[in-house]
């Protein structure tokens, strides 16, 4: 069966769940052609983007709006082109606020939409199932919990697992990482990861950067290392020059996994990098800023505790969270401290980390082309 299907995913954290999503789909369907917006990952699968994910890969509401005149051309224009050519199926892929308006207009004209990464409606703005209602056939879902959150408000979903969690090895070869990234074997390592987008760099890097100084000045010996986006790289040299952290920092492009494989801990943006750094087995500060009114909108909106999805989803604060004004150099380092000084505090969250990877282990790709399946045959 040939099958053509449009996705559309928003950040680099889609681009690498997409590119998982369409390699199963093409051991079922080996014919696929699929297009839309994506990147690298997901080209790897033969995809063809039409326009490339970093034009959506802003975050807070502030933030949207600078950008919104593109955003919202982009959509009429993929919008128009999908009703033109109507694929066989539209996955969105994240990226709600845009995919599911874009979404609902396409199931209203016949078009069946999947969407992959059910929102965080558990964690803030619960208004959002009835939009999820209009705008899905089904939904894959990556935690255990959501199906039956869906099924009560009656929107059909399946629990897929998370497809990082079969990439990510069970235990991480951390000497065999610090030989690719040229990092002694007997040292500490801290891996800093602000972020991967450009608002974030601009938030976060300088004051992570000036935190991982004065956790290096503590430690002598401290290995520092970045994995940084490569459009984004000349401001993270930037930031660490301003955070006096230029010497001694080692900036590599990409490779996020074996960065995480081999440091000891990381300070960590908020977002998909933290169930990362959790499957990799890494203790972790999680931190967060943004533009000062996007953060009180958010915070109102919150339903939960927790912020970091491995806190989410172990229930508890496992992890420091540090957010906002309190995320300052002196508090962020305090808290990476306070990790290293404590070798069985950090076995003891590895440990709870390891069950997690367990629960969160399927064979995504072939669930999730079962779901579709079934989506198609409807």
């Amino acid at each position: 069966m040939s099958l053509c299907a449009a996705l559309v995913a928003g950040e680099v954290s889609g681009d690498l769940l997409a590119g998982l999503l369409l390699g199963g789909m093409k051991q079922r369907w080996p014919e696929l052609r699929s297009w839309g917006i994506g990147g690298p990952h997901m080209a790897a699968q033969g995809f063809r983007a039409d326009w490339p994910y970093e034009k959506l890969a802003v975050r807070g509401y502030v933030e949207v709006l600078r950008h919104y005149r593109e955003i919202v051309g982009i959509r009429r224009a993929l919008k128009a082109r999908l009703l033109a050519q109507r694929p066989d199926l539209f996955i969105g892929v994240d990226a709600p606020d845009f995919n599911l308006d874009l979404e609902a207009d396409l199931r209203a004209q016949g078009v069946k939409t999947v969407h992959f990464v059910c929102p965080s409606v558990w964690a803030w703005r619960a208004g959002r199932m009835a939009k999820i209602r209009r705008s899905v056939d089904h939904m894959l879902c990556l935690f255990p919990f959501e199906p039956a959150l869906l099924q009560a408000e009656g929107i059909a979903g399946t629990f897929v697992g998370h497809p990082l969690a079969g990439v990510i090895p069970q235990q991480p070869d951390r000497a065999a990482a610090r030989r690719r990234l040229g990092l002694a074997e007997d040292a500490e390592v801290l891996a800093v990861l602000p972020g991967s987008r450009s608002s974030e760099i601009r938030y976060l890097a300088e004051v992570f950067f000036a935190a991982a100084a004065r956790v290096a000045r503590a430690r002598p010996g401290l290995g520092v290392v970045v994995p940084a986006v490569p459009r984004l790289r000349a401001e993270i040299e930037a930031a660490a020059r301003r955070a006096g952290l230029a010497e001694g920092l080692k900036i590599v492009e990409g490779r996020s996994h074996e960065v995480l494989a081999a440091c000891d801990l990381t300070l960590i943006a908020s977002g998909t990098a933290t169930l990362e750094a959790a499957l990799f087995k890494r203790p972790m500060v999680i931190a967060y800023r943004m533009n000062a009114i996007s953060w009180q909108i958010m915070r109102r909106q919150a339903l939960q505790p927790w912020v970091g999805l491995p806190n989410i989803l172990l229930r508890e604060m496992a992890v420091p969270e540090l957010l906002q004004h309190e995320a300052s150099p002196e508090r962020l380092a305090r808290a990476l401290l306070d990790w290293l000084d404590a070798p069985d505090r950090m076995a003891a969250v590895q440990t709870k980390f390891d069950a997690l990877h367990h629960a969160l282990r399927r064979d995504t790709p072939q669930l999730a082309a079962d779901a579709i399946q079934q989506v198609l045959q409807a």
